[in-house]
């Protein structure tokens, strides 16, 4: 055991600079105020000296001047930590990972070189929170060793994703957004300007290497885009591959060229853009080059004008330039390291050099005297018209510090720790201030919100930059919108497209695709082994529509409709039936009316000269019959002709079937009686006719048409026909037809008709040489002829009509065999009773008396 007295000495110590002030409380600082370090020979012949750092980084000593000015601010806060003052020790990492880690561990372990270890073994350890890293990569190094020990971090400025593994970070915070949402919102904004082909460049580090790594997953998962290219750009100066670089850049049709890196990457870069002339490129930044003063140059601007650029969201800080305006050094402490910073700042300020002098400053500068007026010199530090990292460092020290204000406001007994116990100020342990960071909630002066969320994840919020070249030549950064994540942690874009300056001559943004859009109509047919972004537009197929732009498949129209020309949407198919107001379907129901109404003139006719021997011979009966038959012939086509329905479509062929059975089954019955009577005319055959009498004829008649309409009330009962969309005959028209339902009950209800029709041939055949002058069965044998041929030639022409045509085709075919039997059976006798009265009696005609 080691007892009260016993020493321990450091084995070695650490100079740096570094800006400190004393507190009940002290708040550990890590900034990047010079932008080069040197370190000596390694020989280890004797003991190593301490690197040099060069190059002062005027905004990073602001960074850390804002940090000393928030906790001031907040030491003369009486609402928050009362009666509690606020210590800081602030040390400058020389953009060095090995200096800036061995500025952590100097923080949490002790300063002094002689340390006294109580009875106990434990200690407060000198700083309960730092403030920093300035980079991903060293916030990496320094926050894997902290969370062993389970010291808050908070970063202003370390953004890769991966430092949101609480396996691997638990005590790392950040104010500033991770490039997880980062990279999220450059893709938002290559979707707001249909931007889908882009290249990607990204710095050889975590910062940069991450990014690219989490920009390909979320582009691919988004589906919004395609990179033509990844290069990672080389931190030295090596001028063949940034050369190759430059020239994958130029060759590559992306026109849009996204940055993740910083400054120190991208002037390399850009000298060999410069080189090569490669103009007409749409720049995207990071945040780590959107606000970068040294790419804002004349000679850069031909090339970078436009840049848009993600941008740390930008504060106002009140009261911070006059605190600035307080900066001078300490001319107490000017060889020590403890609070070397301030005057490192006034020595690169003035130009000018303190006893001795620090590295980097020209041992011939006049001294200084530590009154010089910072108003009188033009400097960047004073300048706080675009506070970004400053007010996430600003941020980060208000986080830090309403965690211990929350600590000490603890009640003993209902605390959050075992036994309900709270944390001590000032013998509090750094996990306990980690338990309070968590549930952090406050809101800035300038009003923003400031929480964390489960990763340590600030809430995320962008500004949008654009680089305007102002025609005098000027350069200046305005805002032209913003990007931050909603309450469903999706990216909400609002972005003024007026405002911004596009570096091309149409002033318009430009077009960056590997492939134009497919426009409706058209799909998209992916190129074997490119990126999905580049692809072939093909005409959708026959049949087939696509309604969106960049479709990846067409698809069918429903039933009833049918692409349009452009195959871009779906129209009704047109319809197509007999119509009464086409010409041919006029045409046929002209025929169709013509012929009723001369079968009605002839029945007037018939019916006048009733009691003419040329009417009554052979049963005028029966040819009323036949011509009231062959009206209903001449009506049933009209059943033929318009937009099918379901009562014409069971009617037509009905009434088709039974008047014409009807016609000829009188026709038969007028053949028959006219061979009985030639036969009753010879010796004998007078009982011929009794079976023959007016009765007979009648039934006959009936008999035959029953049969016929029993064949079609079969047919209709069993497989009625109906309406029939057919789409088969067009692929773009519905043709509306009757379905005949069975056609076997068709083709009987044909093959009943043709025979006796053909019967009707054979009788009237057979008394064609009969020896009366005027002999009907001659008419007879010449009309059932015609009938035949019609139907016959029927038959082929009624399978081989599509659509509309083939009840065309039956419509011709119903005139055509009615307007034959018409003329042939009626015409003779109309002609005779008309035109030839004399012929007109019984003497002519049985042939005697007659001359011709």
């Amino acid at each position: 055991m080691l007892t009260a007295s016993e020493h321990r000495q450091l084995q070695r110590q650490f100079h740096l600079n570094g800006m400190h002030k004393a507190g009940d409380v002290v708040l550990g600082g890590l900034f990047q105020a010079h932008f080069f370090s040197v370190f000596p020979d390694l020989s280890f012949t004797s003991e190593p000296q301490q690197p040099t750092c060069h190059g002062f980084d005027v905004l990073g000593f602001r960074r850390a001047q804002t940090m000393a000015f928030a906790i001031d601010e907040i030491n003369r806060n009486s609402n928050l930590l009362p009666n509690v003052t606020l210590g800081y020790s602030l040390y400058d990492n020389c953009a060095n990972l090995g200096i800036g880690f061995s500025a952590a561990l100097y923080l949490v372990s002790g300063q002094e070189e002689q340390f006294i270890l109580d009875e106990t073994c434990v200690g407060t350890p000198p700083v309960l929170g730092i403030v920093g890293e300035s980079s991903s990569t060293r916030s990496i190094a320094v926050s894997s060793v902290l969370g062993l020990y389970r010291v808050p971090m908070v970063s202003y400025f370390a953004t890769c994703s991966c430092l949101s593994d609480r396996q691997k970070f638990p005590s790392f915070f950040r104010t500033i957004p991770s490039d997880a949402f980062q990279v999220r919102a450059m893709i938002q904004i290559l979707k707001h300007f249909s931007w889908t082909w882009a290249g990607l460049l990204v710095s050889d580090d975590d910062y940069g290497l991450h990014a690219a790594r989490s920009f390909q997953s979320d582009l691919a998962q988004s589906g919004e885009g395609c990179l033509a290219y990844l290069e990672v750009l080389p931190w030295s100066n090596d001028e063949a591959e940034l050369r190759r670089i430059v020239d994958v850049m130029r060759k590559s049709t992306a026109r849009v060229v996204i940055v993740f890196a910083d400054e120190r990457n991208m002037i390399n870069l850009m000298e060999e853009v410069v080189r090569q002339n490669v103009t007409g490129l749409q720049w995207m930044a990071s945040e780590a080059l959107t606000t970068a003063t040294v790419l804002q140059t004349p000679r850069l601007m031909p090339y970078l004008a436009g840049t848009l650029g993600i941008a740390i969201r930008r504060g106002e800080i009140p009261g911070l330039r006059e605190f600035f305006l307080q900066t001078h050094p300490d001319q107490h402490h000017n060889n020590s390291y403890g609070n070397s910073m301030v005057n490192q700042f006034w020595e690169y300020t003035f130009q000018c050099r303190f006893t001795p002098p620090t590295a980097g400053v020209d041992a011939g500068a006049a001294l200084c005297t530590g009154q010089e007026d910072l108003e009188n010199v033009e400097t960047e530090f004073l300048d706080i018209s675009n506070l970004r990292p400053e007010y996430n460092v600003y941020k980060a020290v208000y986080a830090l510090a309403y965690a211990l204000d929350d600590m000490q406001r603890c009640e003993p007994g209902r605390g959050p720790f075992s036994g309900h116990s709270c944390g001590n100020l000032k013998g509090s342990k750094p996990w306990q201030l980690l338990y309070y960071l968590e549930k952090v909630n406050f809101t800035t002066p300038f009003g923003d919100q400031v929480s964390f969320d489960e990763n340590g994840d600030a809430l995320p919020i962008y500004d949008i930059m654009n680089w305007l070249w102002l025609p005098d030549g000027r350069i200046k950064i305005q805002n032209v919108g913003d990007v931050k994540r909603t309450g469903f942690k999706r990216e909400e874009l609002t972005i003024d497209e007026d405002k911004i300056f596009w570096n091309f001559e149409s002033r318009k943004p430009p077009q960056s695709v590997c492939s134009e859009s497919c426009p409706p109509g058209t799909r998209m047919a992916r190129k074997k082994g490119q990126p999905v972004c580049c692809f072939d537009c093909i005409p959708c197929s026959e049949g087939k529509i696509s309604n969106e732009t960049d479709s990846l498949d067409c698809s069918s129209c429903l039933e009833d409709f049918w692409p349009s020309p452009q195959r871009d949407r779906c129209v009704p198919k047109k319809t197509e039936f007999l119509s009464y107001n086409e010409p041919l379907g006029i045409c046929l129901t002209a025929t169709s009316l013509l012929g009723t109404c001369i079968c009605a003139v002839v029945l007037s006719i018939f019916i006048y000269h009733r009691g003419t021997p040329i009417v009554r011979a052979n049963n005028s009966e029966l040819s009323f019959q036949i011509l009231l038959s062959l009206q209903l012939c001449f009506l049933c086509s009209l059943l033929f002709i318009g937009r099918p329905r379901r009562w014409t479509c069971q009617l037509r062929h009905a009434a088709f079937g039974i008047s014409f059975v009807l016609c000829v089954s009188c026709i038969l019955v007028k053949t028959m009686v006219v061979l009985a009577v030639f036969k009753a005319s010879k010796p004998g055959g007078g009982a011929s006719l009794k079976w023959f009498g007016v009765l007979q004829q009648r039934g006959t008649v009936m008999v035959l048409t029953s049969i016929q309409a029993a064949i079609c009330t079969t047919w209709l009962v069993s497989a009625s026909p109906s309406p029939h969309k057919n789409t088969q005959y067009h692929n773009d028209k519905i043709v509306y037809e009757c379905a005949v339902g069975s056609t076997v009950g068709f083709a009987v209800l044909l093959g009943y008709i043709g025979s006796l029709a053909i019967l009707s041939v054979l009788i009237a055949f057979i008394s064609r040489n009969l020896p009366d002058s005027f002999n009907e069965a001659k008419l007879i044998t010449f009309s059932m002829l015609i009938f035949c041929a019609v139907w016959v030639a029927f038959v082929p022409a009624y399978i081989s009509s599509p659509g509309k045509y083939a009840d065309a085709v039956e419509v011709f075919a119903i005139l055509a065999s009615s307007y034959g039997l018409l003329v042939a059976l009626f015409g003779p006798k109309c002609y005779i009773i008309l035109l030839r009265p004399e012929r007109n009696t019984k003497k002519a005609i049985m042939g005697r008396g007659i001359e011709s």
